[in-house]
């Protein structure tokens, strides 16, 4: 398992510098931040004190020389806009984004279990052609458009629900967690439902039912079991896209996570804040990478002796 982390360790480094050093340059495309943050009457003086004291007068060169020095000693810089630790800034907004997630996550993979296995038991029924096609729609459309229609009927039309913020207690989350949980319950409900078809028709199934195993056990006893590790891998590849793709529906009901901290850092071309938030997601998605791995060769043998190599 050490030498299986080691060499994942290695292989995401390359991507890790890659994204760091795509970050530097394309925040530097969004405009001069003197620009933003002085006057129009603003002196020539006044112009060229800013830059300075912001390490803005530099060569793109010598700016990323100190971004990667500062990223070895966990030193990312002050933010333009508030002067606070970038770093402070990012760690600070980042659990409401695992909150958000987490939340979501566990929504979706107990419904996609339970209906799922529920379609597979009876496959062609009537029922099984509902969830399909439900779970089919859920995952073509976009969250920004559940997003938009929710805000619009149950924010603006009833008013049963807040439009946006954290102050409404458990009601600011019902909006963002449903619209964040569309997708992954349709893609893992379609997931759940063709591995259970297979497995409740493998020859351990039929074994079991000849021993006079009951419907129930045979279900969540012998085939989810088995069906459990490719929904393991797609719902760890849909945990990583909503830590990694909430952007826009943080955006949307102001929630208070990375995603949207991103999205004022580049308005407000805070490049060391923008630099910490897009550092910490991306070493969030590898750890959670790892943890995928792992959870998945704990479900399968033949995955784990390889993991174990």
């Amino acid at each position: 398992m050490t030498g299986f982390l080691r060499r994942r360790a290695i292989t995401s480094l390359l991507p890790l510098v890659a994204v760091l050093l795509g970050v530097f340059f394309l925040a530097r495309l969004t405009g001069d931040p003197a620009n933003l943050y002085l006057p129009v009457s603003a002196t020539p003086e006044q112009r060229q004190q800013f830059i300075e004291q912001n390490g803005l007068d530099d060569s793109v060169w010598a700016q990323m020389g100190d971004y990667l020095w500062g990223i070895l000693h966990l030193d990312f810089g002050e933010s333009l806009r508030t002067g606070e630790s970038a770093a402070t800034m990012a760690l600070r907004a980042f659990p409401a984004t695992l909150q958000l997630a987490f939340s979501t996550m566990l929504i979706a993979v107990v419904g996609a279990v339970i209906i799922g296995s529920w379609a597979a038991y009876r496959p062609n029924s009537i029922a099984d052609r509902i969830s399909s096609f439900l779970s089919m729609t859920a995952a073509s459309v976009p969250d920004f458009w559940f997003a938009i229609i929710g805000v619009w009927i149950f924010a603006v039309g009833l008013g049963w629900l807040p439009t946006s913020g954290v102050t409404g207690g458990m009601a600011s989350w019902v909006l963002p967690v449903a619209t964040l949980v569309i997708r992954p319950l349709g893609v893992l409900t379609q997931v759940v439902r063709g591995a259970m078809v297979s497995a409740l028709s493998a020859p351990y199934v039929r074994l079991a039912r000849s021993k006079g195993a009951g419907d129930l056990r045979v279900v969540t006893h012998h085939a989810l079991r088995n069906a459990a590790a490719p929904a393991l891998t797609v719902a760890g590849d849909l945990m990583v896209g909503l830590v990694n793709g909430a952007v826009v529906v943080e955006t949307i009901f102001g929630w208070p996570g990375i995603g949207k901290l991103m999205i004022d850092s580049i308005l407000g071309r805070d490049f060391a804040v923008l630099q910490a938030c897009v550092l910490l997601t991306a070493v969030s998605i590898f750890v959670l990478n790892i943890l995928i791995d792992i959870g998945y060769a704990l479900l399968d043998a033949r995955v784990r002796e390889k993991v174990s190599a």
